[in-house]
């Protein structure tokens, strides 16, 4: 320590010498009436020098006018040292905003579960919601040669006019839906498509009406626009659709944005055409209210469902905001790209807020996503096998867990998620774990006992559930519903006793 004191004088004497050539405030006219400013900014100075030597330091500045009184040399005497053992203490409090906001269990559990793969537990990971699959080669190919050919600089905020055109073409061919480029904002992922749209719409005190089950960042979002999340609970009996009547029944005058997911996160439901057109219905006689449309899963369907845009139908055109993206079904998580379309007016407020926060999204990710709507109608042949696979699993499961008695399943018509009710074995007490209470403890249960990682229900709004991912290979999905079920058993034994 005291070598460091010593430096550090050094490097004061050194600051002197270099304005040594301020031989008196009073030689020098410009310094007469404005050498308080001066000495606060040479106190700035030098405070920013002694924090950054990491010194418990504290600068004191001497009154100007007693400096003149005893006709002081230099300037630089007006700035002493003094040493002392405190630090000044960092304000840490957050914006209420934030601290608002519930942090995201999907990622705190895979996080989890990836420790414990490093630690060398051989955890099965069911928790995250990303394909299994490589990105198709075509797309690949296409972002490697938009970095051999120097396509790396940056894009137009909005997105490249190649890809917002192609994107038009997209939604005109397979949905039925008619957008120019200017009505298109590709952004940073589906999830800064869907946080812009809210941004855009919502005042503080707006409220978002989120159906339950939900993805987990949709009332989040809200919190963070200042509007309040209503969220109006599905049954699994109704396959965890919304239903229109309740619906109706919450709306007010402060209601501006209803979130539609179909296919659903987390419970893989879609939503019929007919039931769109009820929902419609009732959006109709309400002049402030929106939709947002997050259509992301579209093309992960199994037959004999369909998928429907929610623009699509009459009247809802100049109402949707439709945000779709290529990480679902083109496996282009990693590459971080999603885009919204809308009435202009809508997507230029969302063009706004990206160009003050992330700008314009990757130029190789979007050369990429061109090249990925050149692969045909839903993505073509390479995503149809994709489905293909994700159906053969989810029957696999779906099979699986109706052997277990008291699980409540609503087969999922796409996605790749499995939302299924556990809740039979709450209240179950386990010798050395504890009570089984809820979603969150059984999924601490199955991570513990089964080491298997999956996401508890109430993350999503429906404490009942639990969400399996099965993005994941047969051998692992089999694997894993082994462990689940012979820790389920060991519970359905034990609430026998």
């Amino acid at each position: 320590m005291h070598q460091i004191k010593k430096n550090s004088n050094k490097l004061f004497t050194h600051m002197a010498a270099q304005m040594s050539c301020i031989s008196s405030t009073s030689s020098i006219p410009s310094l007469q009436n404005k050498s308080p400013r001066l000495l606060a900014f040479v106190s700035f100075r030098s405070s920013t020098i002694s924090f950054s030597s990491n010194l418990n330091q504290h600068l004191s500045i001497r009154s100007l006018e007693a400096r003149r009184s005893h006709k002081s040399s230099t300037i630089c005497s007006a700035v002493t040292v003094e040493y002392n053992s405190e630090q000044m203490e960092v304000d840490t409090t957050l914006s209420p905003r934030v601290n608002s906001v519930k942090p995201s269990k999907t990622v705190a559990i895979s996080d989890q579960a990836t420790a414990l793969v490093e630690a060398g537990v051989p955890v099965i990971r069911l928790a995250a919601g990303e394909p299994d699959f490589d990105t198709p080669e075509v797309i690949a190919e296409a972002g490697m040669n938009a970095i051999r050919d120097g396509y790396t600089r940056y894009t137009p905020n909005a997105g490249t006019l190649e890809l917002r055109t192609a994107i038009c073409k997209k939604l005109k061919d397979e949905n039925g839906i008619s957008y120019t480029p200017d009505q298109i904002v590709v952004s940073n992922g589906a999830k800064q498509s869907i946080l812009q749209a809210i941004l855009a719409v919502c005042s503080p005190g707006d409220e978002v009406i989120v159906p339950a089950p939900f993805w987990v960042s949709y009332p989040e979002m809200a919190r963070l626009a200042d509007a309040k999340p209503v969220i109006l609970p599905a049954s699994i009996s109704e396959n965890f659709l919304l239903d229109p009547k309740l619906l109706e029944s919450k709306l007010t005058e402060k209601s501006r944005l209803l979130i539609l997911c179909s296919p659903s996160n987390p419970t893989g439901s879609v939503y019929p055409k007919e039931l769109l057109q009820e929902i419609a219905r009732v959006v109709a006689k309400h002049p402030r209210l929106l939709v947002i449309s997050d259509e992301i899963y579209e093309h992960i369907i199994y037959s004999p469902a369909v998928h429907t845009s929610f623009a699509s139908l009459p009247g809802m055109w100049e109402r949707t905001l439709t945000v779709n993206g290529f990480s679902k079904a083109f496996a282009m998580t990693g590459w971080r790209l999603g885009y919204i379309a809308g009435p202009k007016h809508f997507i230029a407020a969302c063009n706004k807020i990206q160009s003050q926060s992330t700008s314009g999204a990757s130029s190789i990710a979007q050369k990429a996503a061109v090249a990925a709507l050149g692969m045909g109608h839903a993505g073509g042949e390479a995503v149809s096998h994709m489905v293909k696979a994700f159906r053969e699993r989810r029957d696999f499961l779906v099979s699986a867990f109706r052997e277990l008695d008291g699980v409540k399943i609503s087969e999922p018509q796409g996605a790749f998620y499995l939302f299924l009710d556990f809740s039979h074995y709450y209240g179950t007490e386990v010798d050395g774990f504890g009570l089984i209470k809820d979603s969150e403890s059984l999924c601490r249960y199955l991570l513990e006992k089964g080491q298997v990682a999956v996401v508890p229900g109430d993350a999503f709004g429906d404490d009942s559930c639990i969400r399996i991912s099965y993005a994941a290979s047969i051998s692992d999905l089999q694997t894993a519903a082994d462990r689940i079920k012979k820790a389920i058993l060991t519970l359905n034994t034990r609430s026998n006793i």
